[in-house]
């Protein structure tokens, strides 16, 4: 493919903002919500962790019963979720049956977080909320939303809960393609794209196939790479030389196939994502460090070590990771005007959006 030539911005372009409320199509009416009870942060309850908790409460109430538990002796934090969900549709029906114990508890505290947040004014006129994060992707987890939802529903709140389309590995990289306005693909093929988490960084190439729809419905991610920095307890500025590193490798990856990246990298990052890229609160469990820090801004780092992609000068948009693969859904929610994302994973994630065609 022949080098492509650089848009500039339309005349009265707006500013691009790290973590803006206006995007190109939506306007994020909040994110990071933190709502409290007298146990903590409500999110808490939702979590990954939470539904095994849940489901080790259900073992030790067999055991003080008297009971086998029929999960054995592997501990619930070491059971995977292709494991959940071979014991729901196995042959041992006690099993199967312990394990939707803990799938309607977490249900239930599913659709009590969410009826909370549905009473935040950033959370009015909801209509559909999608549901992310690793717990989305087994069948335990779309059965705890779907079960989520008909708690809901008989409470008097018509609300559709739908798991995210996309993998949740591939919607937080996805997403990053709607942080930029259209004159910044205009001419190439592809973006960079990052996802920082507390456990795990994904970076990829994400093919946008704007020739195919313009929405960026058919875009897809075309090669990745993980890096689980919780095994390595990584210093920042040696998290900072790895992801370089995976992002240089994936440019070239890209070049060779003759793919060609914009010159853009779209980051998800947790926390409150100031307009200038530095991290004001909820960065806490990002590796090495104070990423909070006044002395460190992850874009400006980022620019300084990747100053150029292909013969343009680096442009890197920052925004919250909830944020981020919520906007991975915008193609297929167009039948909707308010809509809002929760991702379940080490916390519970959330951000909510108004489509700009329905304000």
């Amino acid at each position: 493919m022949a080098k492509s030539e650089r848009k500039s911005p339309p005349e009265n372009a707006p500013p691009i903002a790290h973590g803006a409320a206006s995007l190109p199509s939506v306007v994020v009416d909040g994110y990071n919500l933190m709502l409290r009870d007298k146990d903590g942060f409500i999110g808490d309850k939702a979590s990954k962790s939470a539904f095994q908790q849940k489901l080790d409460d259900w073992r030790k109430r067999l055991k003080k019963g008297g009971g086998d538990d029929p999960l054995g002796d592997i501990p619930t934090e070491d059971l995977s979720k292709k494991q959940i969900d071979a014991l729901i549709k196995g042959k041992d029906k006690e099993a199967s049956a312990l394990v939707l114990g803990a799938v309607d508890d977490f249900a239930g505290e599913l659709a009590k977080v969410l009826t909370r947040y549905l009473k935040d004014k950033s959370w009015k006129k909801t209509e559909r909320v999608v549901v992310g994060g690793g717990l989305k992707d087994s069948a335990f987890g779309e059965l705890a939303i779907a079960r989520a939802m008909v708690l809901m529903k008989a409470e008097g709140l018509n609300i559709e809960l739908v798991p995210i389309v996309h993998h949740p590995d591939e919607a937080g990289l996805i997403g990053a393609a709607h942080l930029m306005p259209s004159w910044m693909l205009q001419g190439h093929d592809s973006i960079i794209a990052v996802d920082i988490g507390g456990t795990n960084i994904r970076a990829g190439i994400v093919e946008t196939r704007l020739k195919e729809e313009v929405d960026l419905s058919k875009a897809k991610v075309w090669k990745s790479e993980l890096w689980r920095h919780a095994d390595d307890a990584p210093k920042r500025s040696a998290t900072l030389e790895r992801l370089v590193d995976m992002i240089e490798r994936l440019i070239a990856k890209a070049r060779k196939s003759d793919l060609d990246p914009a010159p853009v990298i779209g980051i998800g990052c947790p926390g409150i994502i100031e307009p200038d890229g530095s991290i004001a609160r909820g960065g806490q469990n990002l590796p090495g460090g104070n990423w909070e820090s006044k002395h460190f801004n992850l874009p400006e780092a980022l620019a300084d070590a990747i100053p150029k992609i292909g013969d343009h000068s680096t442009f890197i948009i920052m925004h919250n990771d909830a944020v981020v693969q919520g906007l991975s859904q915008v193609p297929f929610m167009r039948d909707v005007a308010h809509w809002g994302v929760l991702t379940i994973g080490t916390g519970l994630g959330n951000a909510h959006f108004t489509n700009k065609a329905a304000q």
